[in-house]
């Protein structure tokens, strides 16, 4: 988006509610981290952080050697990088708020004031989607309360309402150095360190509202050789009844992708949408283990007393930072008006 298109930058202010209009989609964007609690993470330890903005132009050189992210207009910390991710959400914000008519919401668990804000009535009031982006490592202790669980529950059963939940990769469980070398070795980010936990928060919304998946390793996506185009999904087009991936072909790549593995046997629970192909060229645990491609998107249609979808996509989908083309949109606008 050009500077003369994009509309003046607000902060520090209460969110002025939107009003429902049938057909005109609320979205808002909930990232899990404490802000603060990531940002002042000591950058001698190896494990378990956000890379600096420093690290992150140092292995992306010339990148970022712009005028706009010097030390002069950015900052160049942990807290660099968090604002990456602020950024690269904006094209999403456009194109949902386009199609929607509705501006797109966006909250932070802690942010950078250190002003705390859980789920609760003030964001879901005027919210019909609520995308949760599980960005927290798990050593900073976030996880929903049982109040938080019962107010997107009761959310759920408004009639038309969606909880998209992100919970990104988990990188190192294994505490066998060679393991976590293999993975590293696998999805050869230098960025990433060998362990890289994130999610807790996530992953106790989902325990809490009875999701059965869990946010497994850092996958690296096949490509079409010589480019940073991920080869087609496998769509299950017959479980697609709801029509969320019409004319949607790829996402985006990204070099450590969770697999979302399903922990229930019952196949009316939830939907496996789209798998996508992995890079095979190196080893990975999940790879020996006899797979090819891993869970990347993933519904549970209403069911009972709620009456809402909940949808499982890694907030990467959703972002910039790595890309993005067409078919990437469309998935967006797919999601603004099924």
């Amino acid at each position: 988006m050009s500077e003369a298109t994009r509309s003046g930058r607000t902060y520090n202010q209460l969110h002025v509610p939107r009003k429902y209009v049938q057909g005109k989609r609320r979205f808002s964007v909930y990232w899990t981290w404490s802000y603060p609690w990531e940002a002042n993470r000591d950058v001698t330890e190896l494990d378990n952080r956000f890379s600096t903005m420093t690290e992150i132009r140092r292995v992306g050189w010339p990148k970022f050697e712009s005028i706009e992210y010097s030390e002069r207009m950015f900052l160049q910390g942990i807290a660099g990088t968090l604002e990456l991710f602020h950024l690269s959400l904006v094209s999403f914000q456009t194109c949902v708020g386009e199609v929607t008519g509705q501006p797109v919401a966006v909250y932070q668990r802690i942010d950078q004031a250190g002003q705390r804000l859980p789920i609760d009535e003030r964001i879901l009031a005027d919210t019909d989607t609520l995308m949760v982006f599980g960005l927290d490592h798990m050593v900073t202790e976030q996880e929903a309360s049982p109040e938080e669980i019962e107010a997107l529950r009761s959310f759920l059963t408004r009639e038309g309402t969606c909880l998209i939940l992100g919970p990104h990769h988990d990188v190192g469980v294994s505490p066998n150095m060679k393991e976590r070398q293999l993975e590293y070795a696998h999805h050869g980010d230098p960025l990433v360190p060998r362990q890289q936990r994130f999610g807790k928060y996530t992953r106790s919304l989902m325990k809490g509202l009875g999701v059965p998946v869990e946010n497994r390793y850092g996958l690296r996506p096949a490509t079409v050789p010589g480019t940073t185009q991920t080869v087609p999904l496998s769509i299950a087009g017959d479980l697609d009844t709801r029509g969320w991936l019409t004319d949607v072909r790829t996402f985006v790549f990204h070099m450590h992708l969770p697999h979302y593995a399903v922990t229930t046997e019952d196949p009316g629970i939830i939907r496996v949408l789209a798998q996508q192909p992995i890079d095979m060229s190196k080893p990975h645990p999940f790879v020996e283990a006899g797979n090819s491609e891993f869970n990347m998107f993933l519904w549970m249609p209403p069911n009972g007393e709620r009456a809402g979808d909940i949808l499982l996509a890694d907030s990467t989908i959703f972002t910039t930072l790595f890309g993005g083309d067409e078919s990437l949109e469309r998935f967006w606008k797919n999601l603004a008006t099924k």
